[in-house]
């Protein structure tokens, strides 16, 4: 049920993204799978110690049952996910081009929807307000 969850959150941000500024590019893009698949790997890896961080601080420090630490990693996918979009979304610098009000109202619908669902304890264990804000 979480990674239902998780796919309906994550394609609204996906939909959203077909009304954003981002500007095509003026010379034809050439394909340079090296250098993709190197900005590729440091994302990843970037995304994977993110995770690892908010699991291990949920084990370790929060002492989070199982349950509890399936939500942490349900709310921690949806933000990293929300990080990462826009990261990606275009050229040059992250804010260098505002992106438009639709991918914002969808960022935010989509980081409410997820955080209602894991205080309320909706579909999955709850969560205190104060972990899920921070």
């Amino acid at each position: 049920m979480l990674m239902v969850i998780v796919m309906i959150t994550g394609d609204f941000l996906a939909m959203s993204l077909t009304t954003d500024r981002v500007r095509p590019s003026k010379m034809p893009n050439s394909w340079q799978i090296g250098r993709i698949t190197c900005a590729g790997a440091i994302l990843g890896a970037c995304f994977l110690a993110f995770s690892t961080a908010i699991l291990s601080v949920g084990m370790y420090k929060l002492h989070f049952g199982i349950d509890a630490l399936r939500t942490l990693s349900v709310v921690g996918i949806v933000f990293g996910c929300q990080a990462t979009t826009y990261v990606i979304r275009g050229r040059g610098r992250l804010w260098g081009l505002r992106p438009s009000v639709w991918l914002i109202l969808s960022s935010v619908a989509d980081v409410l929807i997820i955080s209602i669902l894991a205080v309320c304890g909706i579909a999955m264990a709850p969560l205190p307000i104060a972990i899920v804000s921070l």
